[in-house]
């Protein structure tokens, strides 16, 4: 099913994100997450590529098992170093396996690059191209957004009309960077508004279970740390299962108040850990039903 459709039905939607092995002699491990979490019953499952710059494979097999399981797949796709063959043959795959939704993404620019490189091969330097291209072959488009600006973008300004582009182009709903401040998001979505984009915008969250996760999501997002947060993992460091648990807190908190305020989504980074998204919907499945007007499971 389409995605746009799927928010069209609900008034609030919930999505787990996962990522492909590395390695295909680990695909066993991914798959058995990715059932897991389809056992959860979320409106999709999003399926990554490859991370600052690397390239991985398997994201069509991981979103082709998700289809087959009955949950709604979004495959991400990458302009860095896609060349025009690459990018008919991920098309004409996609449309094989019946998956009908793309994230479109630039990617992030590989570590390996060589001085002079090319790294657009197939022409498309932007999201908002790859986003074009994947519309008239009749695909779901979604597209990334920053509520705390693109790391390379100028500024917030700045930041904002391109993201204008892509939605241009033809996305059909954009899903943020993770955020750890819910008033973080809720600026930005005043911005879009006044920049004349009113797709659907679904909140990304990264559960923090383990206090090691906080410099790394900083390394990786550059995301705003509130007090509340350093507080929490500063007091429960020592304990494993206390951290863990405050991290599931938090995160509820977090999406508790997302829908209070009449976010159209969640999607929860769950790292393919099936436990921390199963906790997750134990604390919000009433809330996401009453919200939505259906019986919890």
């Amino acid at each position: 099913m389409n995605i746009s459709t799927i928010l069209k039905q609900k008034k609030v939607v919930l999505s787990f994100e996962v990522f492909p092995p590395k390695r295909q002699d680990d695909f066993a491990t991914v798959s058995e997450a990715a059932k897991k979490l389809v056992s959860l019953r979320p409106d999709f499952v999003s399926i990554t590529c490859g991370a600052a710059g690397s390239q991985k494979t398997g994201t069509a097999d991981v979103a082709e098992l998700i289809e087959q399981h009955g949950t709604t797949a979004l495959a991400h796709l990458t302009c860095v170093r896609l060349t025009r063959d690459q990018l008919d043959a991920a098309i004409a795959d996609f449309k094989a396996r019946g998956i009908q939704n793309v994230l479109a993404l630039r990617g992030d620019l590989p570590k390996d690059a060589q001085p002079g490189e090319n790294l657009f091969p197939a022409g498309l330097r932007h999201a908002s191209d790859l986003v074009a291209v994947l519309k008239r072959e009749g695909f779901c488009v979604g597209g990334a957004c920053y509520p705390e600006g693109h790391p390379e973008s100028l500024n917030r300004d700045s930041d904002i009309e391109n993201l204008k582009h892509k939605v241009d182009a033809g996305v059909d709903f954009l899903t943020t960077q993770m955020f750890f401040d819910n008033d973080m998001l809720y600026s930005f979505l005043y911005r879009l508004q006044s920049a004349g984009i009113h797709v659907p915008v679904l909140a990304g969250l990264m559960p923090i279970t383990s206090a090691r996760q906080v410099n790394r999501m900083v390394d990786l997002s550059n995301a705003y740390i509130p007090r509340k947060l350093l507080s929490l993992c500063d007091k429960f460091r020592g304990s494993e299962d206390a951290m863990w648990q405050a991290g599931i807190a938090y995160v509820t908190d977090q999406i508790i108040d997302l829908i209070s305020n009449g976010v159209r989504g969640v999607h929860i980074y769950t790292m393919n850990k099936p436990r921390v998204a199963q906790a997750i919907m134990q604390n919000v499945d009433s809330i996401l039903s009453a919200t939505n007007g259906t019986a919890a499971s």
